[in-house]
């Protein structure tokens, strides 16, 4: 293994192959998808590692030897221009990271940005100025940016992570224009990812849509457990631990296999065991406990900022795990709302606060852990 860190349970980032589970056929399928001239649409639950699986295929060698690979991510978007921000950024960032010259001509080729360009008197390293507000053209900057990407030094890979958002922007034409912009690109391949499903089901599979059949599709689901527990078990080996595979798949069934909570139960058992030691069953309520009390104040915010039905709705969740057919007559009557107008309101109010998931006919809330919390407080 390379240089260890304190802790191989790693969580929220990527930091290299050794601390990265399985997805061995996930990044063979972008490889070759990439070889082939395809673009690819990823589409998964929040939580089950997309982002983690396009850092990974970054960090190959097919990539770094062949690619300039650009990643953003625009959960945080609302409309065109602060998408242009993002892109502009990191393809001046990965331009640094070629020829000196190619930062340069990136600029250039821009001309409707206008950036402010300083550089950094120690290190030298310069730096592009500019902000969603200073861009008053966003139709024919994205087009030069596009330009300017089939013309860079090697082809490009560009990763938009959360791209249904552009369904939401103000400017109702920016599925069609990418679209436009995308369809002229001969050497720039594209990675879409999205952690909503019904929504990015929407951009890529229907006829109506400027998206439509325009990609391959890659469903994400939970790294199998017997991968799972092999790299658990290796890890905590390879740090004088041990933790056995009952108690590894305890910890994955009760997260339903989704990777950042299975990670972080198992970030923390790591943390409380200690060397030459084996982790048991009676850590498993410790290691929940710590990671909720860490969060508890967090969970108690933001249940005050929900309206009394969306607590209703959310404490329900939290008791009954999985829903299906959320708006059913069955499901109206057990969580007591008066008329499915009001369940779906209170849904809606959950879905614009990020809390539940959606996988097919099944609600849930998304985050195990604030579940886990609400569930045990019967004030909500």
């Amino acid at each position: 293994m390379a240089t260890k860190i304190a802790n191989p349970f790693v969580v929220g980032r990527y930091i290299s192959a050794e601390y990265f589970c399985d997805r061995r056929e996930e990044t063979e399928f972008l490889k070759k998808s990439v070889e082939n001239g395809r673009d690819v649409a990823i589409i998964s639950p929040r939580r089950l590692g997309k982002s983690g699986l396009i850092e990974h295929f970054f960090a190959s060698d097919f990539v770094r030897d062949e690619y300039i690979p650009i990643f953003i991510d625009i959960y945080a978007t609302s409309s065109q221009s602060e998408l242009i921000s993002l892109l502009g950024h990191a393809v001046f960032r990965a331009m640094l990271n070629e020829k000196k010259s190619y930062w340069r001509k990136f600029v250039e080729s821009v001309k409707s940005l206008r950036p402010n360009i300083s550089i950094d008197p120690i290190s030298g390293q310069p730096s592009f100025g500019i902000s969603a507000a200073t861009i008053t053209e966003p139709e024919l900057t994205l087009n030069e940016i596009f330009t300017f990407l089939e013309s860079a030094p090697r082809p490009c890979i560009i990763a938009i992570d959360e791209f249904q958002e552009i369904s939401t922007y103000p400017e109702e034409r920016t599925e069609a224009l990418l679209r436009t912009l995308v369809q002229r690109c001969n050497s720039t391949r594209f990675i879409f990812a999205g952690s909503a499903e019904s929504m990015m089901n929407n951009i890529f599979n229907s006829p109506k849509k400027p998206f439509y059949q325009s990609c391959l599709t890659l469903g994400l689901k939970p790294i199998p457990l017997e991968e799972y527990t092999r790299f658990a078990m290796n890890l905590f080996a390879d740090y004088g631990k041990q933790a056995t595979p009952e108690i590894i798949a305890e910890v994955y069934n009760s997260m339903s296999g989704i990777t950042w909570f299975v990670q972080m139960m198992m970030n923390e058992l790591f943390a409380i065991t200690p060397a030459g030691a084996v982790t048991d069953s009676a850590s498993l309520p410790v290691a929940e406990k710590n990671i909720i009390g860490v969060q508890e104040f967090s969970y108690r915010e933001l249940m005050s900022r929900l309206s009394p039905r969306q607590r209703v709705l959310a404490s329900f969740l939290a008791r009954e795990g999985a829903v299906q057919n959320i708006t059913s007559g069955s499901v109206l009557q057990a969580s007591g709302f008066p008329s499915t107008a009001s369940l779906q309101s209170a849904l809606k109010g959950l879905r614009a606060h990020g809390l539940i998931t959606t996988t097919g006919t099944h609600t849930a809330l998304y985050d195990h852990f604030f579940a886990r919390w609400l569930s045990t407080q019967p004030q909500y």
